[in-house]
């Protein structure tokens, strides 16, 4: 009988041991779906803009294109984040291009309003004379 009370407590308590971790894992999905929910939410559409400048462009109209593109993000409020360099890969696979452009929205919403924006088209009227071609992607980001 001993024996048999001993056996059910055993039972018992590894059965509540169980439940605790059980609930712990419950209670941890919640959490780690909010996290992939934050993650989803911290992602931002990049509309990448790289230029190869024709054999015309002077350094003052290349200078004038950089300063232009610059100031969209005063502009236009869609604009979360925009950041730009020139060309320093050693690879040589650059076939001409010598400025990348990172403009940063929230959502395709930001970018759908800042394409047909009366700046950005000024923009693109300033840039045409001086630009042999052009480079354009755009990505959601990822981890």
């Amino acid at each position: 009988m001993k024996n048999l009370f001993l056996f059910f407590f055993t039972i018992l308590l590894l059965s509540s041991c169980s439940n605790t971790d059980n609930s712990k894992k419950i209670n941890q999905k919640p959490m780690k779906e909010e996290a992939i929910q934050t993650a989803e939410k911290e992602k931002v559409l990049r509309h990448i803009v790289m230029f190869k400048f024709n054999d015309e462009a002077s350094l003052a109209n290349i200078k004038t294109v950089e300063t232009k593109f610059a100031e969209l993000k005063n502009h236009i409020p869609e604009v979360i984040g925009f950041e730009w360099g020139t060309n320093n890969s050693p690879e040589e696979l650059d076939q001409g291009y010598t400025h990348c452009f990172f403009v940063t929205f929230e959502n395709e919403a930001g970018r759908a309003i800042y394409l047909p924006h009366p700046k950005h088209i000024e923009f693109v009227e300033i840039l045409k004379p001086y630009v042999e071609k052009a480079l354009v992607f755009d990505y959601w980001t990822s981890d």
